[in-house]
């Protein structure tokens, strides 16, 4: 059995011995999509992460049997044109919960503790230089007492709801498929959602339901104190309009750990702010830790072994 892993970099370091011991492995570090087709020719079974595959690429493979997405979101995948000619798509759910809510209390942390500002006032010699046990010069907030509001209550979100309220925060939802099935939280619409919150944070896919949910006309909704942090899909928020709330003060600031265009272009409004010190980043690696990867890594071999070949 012949395995193809065409962006196999967006794994980085992980060891992929349990998937390799199941047949003859190649690995390429990334592919284009012209290099996508060459490489195709003689698998039977193919693993992407990002790599978009669609009926010309199939067309290319015609041994393929099995497609396993390194990742749990399939939208870079064709399952209608996969499904006509056969071919198997299987995909790993959960491997990365965990991850993705400690990175989301992260930048949550960050936003309200002000850490970066904090840090930098003692490495660079201000701290130092005051004379003062304690430096005082920018405020920060408890986030006990504050609301929370949770775009979509999936598994990660309600995780996240879950570890909020041992900070004493008030957590509310919005449904975004419409239908509030977690009662353990109150769940109300979206404009409700970002009236009442101190921060949100979105945990949601991007479909024909999210795809611009907050632009504009939503941030200006929200408190002048409130943040935005966003670990679901980069479409789910209208980066221009982000970046222009947080510069004039319409929120107090955001964290984004997805985007739009990945990487992030060097044009992109969000990195030519006037007031960067409001945003925190993180380059799309919420979901990538030791532990999650080789989760990941061995949702990906079960997969492959139990595909029959």
């Amino acid at each position: 059995m012949k395995i193809v892993f065409l962006d196999a970099a967006t794994l980085g370091d992980s060891a992929l011995d349990s998937i390799a011991a199941l047949g003859e492995l190649k690995c390429y570090p990334s592919s284009t999509p012209e290099e996508a087709k060459e490489r195709v020719g003689d698998c039977d079974v193919l693993i992407v992460n990002k790599v978009r595959v669609d009926r010309e690429l199939l067309a290319a493979a015609p041994h393929l049997r099995l497609i396993c997405e390194a990742a749990t979101g399939v939208n870079n995948i064709d399952l209608d044109a996969a499904a006509e000619r056969g071919i198997t798509v299987r995909n790993v759910a959960g491997y990365s919960t965990d991850t993705v809510v400690q990175v989301t209390f992260t930048h949550l942390l960050s936003l309200f503790s002000q850490a970066p500002y904090f840090d930098a006032r003692v490495k660079d010699g201000t701290y130092t230089a005051g004379g003062l046990f304690v430096d005082l010069s920018r405020s920060f907030a408890e986030m006990k007492g504050k609301v929370l509001g949770i775009v979509g209550m999936g598994t990660i979100g309600h995780k996240v709801a879950d570890i909020a309220t041992a900070f004493g925060m008030e957590v509310i939802y919005y449904s975004t498929s419409g239908t509030g099935h977690c009662t353990d939280f109150p769940c109300v619409g979206i404009e409700e959602l970002l009236r009442r919150s101190d921060a949100i944070t979105i945990h949601a896919p991007l479909n024909g339901r999210t795809d611009g949910l907050i632009g504009e006309e939503k941030l200006r909704l929200m408190k002048p104190t409130a943040f935005v942090i966003n670990l679901g899909r980069g479409g789910i928020v209208d980066e221009a309009a982000l970046a222009a709330a947080v510069d004039e003060g319409i929120i107090a600031g955001a964290a984004l750990d997805v985007f739009v265009r990945e990487p992030l272009p060097a044009d992109s409004p969000l990195l030519n702010m006037k007031h960067p010190e409001r945003m925190r980043f993180s380059p799309h690696m919420g979901w990538a830790s030791v532990e999650a990867r080789a989760r990941l890594v061995a949702g990906i071999a079960d997969n492959i072994a139990k595909g029959g070949f």
